[in-house]
């Protein structure tokens, strides 16, 4: 007897590279849900082709509207199965997705997870770097409002990057991180052409000038956590969070903390999530 129930919203990771990753569960899941709603259609086709699945295919993607997810939704409500996947790896993750969500949880549909790969943590996994705490910041933004906080990170930090900004995201994480910092550079994860770059990211950098970092397909960049102590002026910042949230709510600390300091609240949140 199959295990899919009518009215549920799947969401279903692929395989990020080599389709033999793929699992039964994944398999069977996409054969027997009645709509399949894909980031790219072109995409889907292709390994819902490799796999002779022939449920209807739908496009979802960030620029999908409300009436769009209406449209999700109301199948769901007439006791339709929807699998979500994204064009490779886990949808949400640096993906769209969350909206159909929220709204289907909102509408009380039940949503369920059929796991598969995920190209932060596959590169994490391999990197050599601390595995034990880590954040995902997604694609680099050279408007990233928390630079100097990223600094005082001590987690492991991992960013996606395309080919076409691979080479400016690295110039920007020295004038973060210094060029000392350990990273490490992966592409094209379980592939035939995977490539794994250790070193500093002035090494990286290098490699990249010398034509040595080969700039094809897709990137995870992972930056090693800061041994570094925090400077006095973070210090005396957290000091005064301190006081304040022993008799003020979180968020009522930062605001008045950023206006004693004269940081941004964003800033500030930061710095309270690096300090330990």
């Amino acid at each position: 007897m199959s295990d899919i129930k009518v009215g549920k919203l799947y969401i279903v990771g692929l395989p990020i590279g080599n389709l033999e990753d793929i699992s039964l569960r994944v398999k069977n899941t996409l054969e027997e849900v009645d709509v399949i709603a894909s980031e790219d259609t072109r995409d889907a086709k292709k390994i819902l082709s490799y796999l002779d699945i022939k449920s209807q295919l739908v496009s979802y993607h960030d620029h999908s509207d409300g009436k769009k997810i209406n449209e999700l939704i109301s199948y769901l409500r007439k006791g339709k199965s929807i699998a979500l996947i994204s064009d490779s790896g886990m949808p949400l993750i640096s993906d769209p997705g969350f909206k159909l969500v929220r709204e289907a949880i909102d509408c009380e549909i039940i949503v369920t997870v059929i796991p598969g790969p995920c190209a932060a943590i596959a590169a994490l996994a391999s990197s050599g770097l601390p595995t034990d705490r880590f954040i995902f910041e997604g694609f680099f933004s050279k408007k990233i409002s928390n630079k100097e906080s990223l600094f005082y990170e001590k987690r492991t930090i991992i960013f996606y990057e395309s080919v076409h900004r691979i080479k400016e995201t690295i110039k920007e994480l020295i004038k973060i991180f210094g060029p000392e910092r350990k990273a490490v550079v992966s592409r094209e994860l379980t592939k035939i052409y995977e490539s794994i770059y250790r070193g500093t990211l002035l090494e990286i950098m290098d490699k990249l000038e010398r034509g040595l970092l080969i700039k094809k397909g897709e990137f995870v960049i992972l930056v090693s956590g800061s041994e570094k102590e925090l400077s006095s002026n973070d210090s005396e910042i957290i000091r005064i969070y301190n006081i304040l949230n022993k008799n003020l709510s979180s968020s009522e600390s930062i605001n008045l903390t950023s206006k004693i300091t004269r940081n941004s609240r964003n800033y500030i949140y930061r710095l309270m999530r690096v300090r330990d």
